[in-house]
């Protein structure tokens, strides 16, 4: 029973000693380690659908189905009566709105529908639901400092994430459980004409469950809020 005692404290006190020294580098490993452990990020070919829900608004129901092998993107989003639905194949963009791709030039500016907007679902939930593993990307460079941070009562290992120019300006935090490596949330900033950072800008995402899709952890629950105020935003649900 002793010797079981030394080697658990000894085990903790590693843990720590890691916890402390660990580099950005080696923390976004562990974090990959733990979400992607099987390393099936790059071959993930699945659908889910994801709940949102927000104040003062109905649900928006979103069926997802990437495939990035085959470089397959698809969103159909249903809100009250209204079903708008993206699809990405390489690149080639498809839209509909409520079952039709035959489209009026007033229904196309009166819901917001375009090629570009495909797109950037295509990027939205490729990455956050990619996460961490599209840390991976060219063009994000990941802080080798790792910081420390009590944020709402708990402890984390914070990692640092900016990108090139040409992928984007705005400055991202990772926060990981300092035992397990699970990411467990996020929170990004707007940097100004001069590159610096806008402490009232942005927004912080908090995580929690998860599901398993293809062997790779993915946070099940992210509820959004303001960095400015805290104020609440939405909360979206996976759902498979």
């Amino acid at each position: 029973m002793k010797l079981l005692t030394i080697l658990v404290v000894s085990l903790f006190s590693f843990q720590c000693v890691i916890a402390q020294n660990i580099s950005g580098s080696l923390l976004l490993e562990k974090a990959i380690q733990y979400h992607d452990p099987n390393n099936q990020w790059n071959t993930f070919n699945s659908e889910f659908d994801i709940v949102m829900e927000m104040p003062n608004s109905l649900k928006r129901i979103s069926h997802v189905t990437i495939n990035l092998p085959k470089e397959y993107f698809k969103v159909k989003a249903t809100k009250d009566t209204v079903i708008t639905e993206y699809t990405v194949d390489k690149e080639k963009c498809v839209i509909s709105l409520n079952g039709s791709s035959e489209i009026s030039k007033e229904d196309l500016e009166l819901h917001n529908l375009s090629c570009d907007r495909a797109t950037m679902y295509k990027n939205y939930y490729t990455y956050l639901y990619g996460l961490p593993m599209k840390l991976k990307d060219e063009g994000t460079n990941i802080s080798e400092t790792v910081k420390r941070k009590t944020f709402k009562g708990k402890e984390y290992l914070v990692l640092k994430a900016t990108y090139d120019e040409a992928v984007g300006s705005d400055v991202w935090y990772f926060y990981f459980n300092p035992e397990t490596f699970a990411m467990e949330i996020y929170q990004f900033f707007k940097t100004d004409e001069n590159g610096e950072l806008n402490p009232d800008s942005g927004e912080y995402i908090m995580l929690s469950e998860t599901e398993t899709i293809q062997q790779i952890k993915i946070p099940k629950i992210r509820a959004w809020y303001y960095n400015k105020d805290d104020a609440y935003l939405a909360t979206d649900i996976l759902k498979q």
